[in-house]
């Protein structure tokens, strides 16, 4: 395939539909997290469950990386932006996401000079502009991103520009699937693994969810038929009872990552004893700071942080969405008093968000089940 409308072909969609339907098992239900909410947006955006047997079920999982910052960690990144001489640099995505004092845009607005960027190393041309400033960049994202945030201390430490730092939030995949085959809540038949973070750890990481939590994983692509084709894959494993990594997606993803991404990340940065994640709580060694050596560049070492916990809105059920426990749809402020213009939880504010696939493109479906439930 050369282009992106064969990834997308109906006619294909229905002959995978075919053989996936085929390989369902008479009277048994299948239950498929895909991990990344890139995926839940091309599955409803798509509207790939039509192509699926009422038996095969996908759920949503931790992978949207602005998901599952707690409000805490808002709370602080808002705390230093209030500094008189700081500039806070952020992603589109976060400056909507609600934190216990309201969002990057609240604080904007009273009077807090926040900034959107497209990448750290527009955070390090705003450093370079502002000498009388200290710039901070709010570094999101899993593996996928850490590789740009570590290169963007690297230069800046080479330039010995001391008036940039990084609030560091990055997180890191496995403890999360880790967290979530340790829930009781959930029982599943095997994972659709995140293509963009693989493309950095590659698929040799997973290996022990098969070999040690019995799942079937297979690593996909972002487009139709690669996720068809990874729940065709996940289907024949079962039938022919194997338990295996895949990858689905090996045009773009190596088996043992990328090498001089995972160097750079080593250099500057270590995994956390524990952070703290929306709806899974704390999860030990599961995000990444700033090293001792690059200390200079670490805001959290700058800047008093006040580190407090802020409990979830009451009416928010991003936790139970994030663990595949809920469909967005079953969230009691769901498209009400949630919706992307006034996000009550993170999952209905990022571009990757689960709440914000389902209310953009996935109305029939949840109409569909809803009449179904009803019947």
């Amino acid at each position: 395939m050369r282009f992106v409308d064969e990834f997308r072909d109906a006619e294909l969609a229905r002959v995978l539909a075919g053989k996936i339907a085929a390989l369902c098992e008479p009277g048994r239900r299948y239950k498929f997290m895909e991990v990344c909410g890139g995926h839940t947006h091309t599955i409803y955006k798509h509207g790939l469950e039509d192509y699926l047997p009422d038996t095969v079920t996908l759920v949503h999982g931790p992978g949207c990386p602005v998901c599952v910052i707690p409000m805490g960690r808002v709370d602080d990144a808002i705390a230093i932006a209030e500094h008189d001489d700081v500039v806070l640099t952020s992603f589109g995505d976060m400056m909507r996401v609600p934190g216990g004092r309201g969002s990057f845009f609240d604080s904007k607005a009273a009077g807090a000079d926040i900034r959107m960027v497209y990448s750290p190393l527009d955070a390090l041309k705003v450093a370079r502009k502002n000498p009388d400033k200290r710039v901070v960049f709010m570094a999101i994202g899993f593996e996928t991103t850490a590789p740009s945030t570590a290169m963007t201390v690297l230069r800046a430490a080479a330039e010995k520009l001391d008036n940039f730092s990084v609030f560091c939030n990055h997180v890191t995949i496995i403890p999360a699937i880790k967290a979530i085959l340790d829930s009781p809540d959930l029982r599943l038949d095997g994972f659709i693994g995140p293509g963009h973070v693989s493309t950095v750890i590659g698929c040799r990481p997973y290996e022990w969810i098969a070999r040690d939590a019995g799942k079937p994983l297979v690593c996909s692509g972002f487009e139709p038929l690669d996720i068809l084709q990874s729940v065709y894959r996940l289907l024949l494993q079962l039938r022919e009872g194997r338990c295996e990594v895949e990858n689905q997606y090996a045009r773009v993803v190596p088996w043992d990552g990328n090498a001089r991404a995972l160097q750079v990340i080593g250099e500057v940065m270590e995994l956390r004893p524990y952070f703290e994640w929306r709806g899974l709580g704390f999860i030990s060694h599961s995000a990444l700071q700033v090293k001792e050596r690059y200390a200079a560049f670490d805001a959290e070492r700058i800047f008093h942080v006040p580190g407090v916990r802020v409990a979830d809105p009451k009416a928010c059920q991003c936790g139970e969405v994030l663990k595949g426990v809920l469909k967005p749809w079953e969230c009691k402020v769901f498209g009400t008093a949630c919706t992307p213009e006034t996000p009550i939880g993170t999952c209905m504010v990022s571009s990757e968000g689960a709440c914000a696939a389902y209310y953009n493109f996935g109305r029939f479906s949840r109409e569909r089940v809803r009449e179904a439930s009803r019947a």
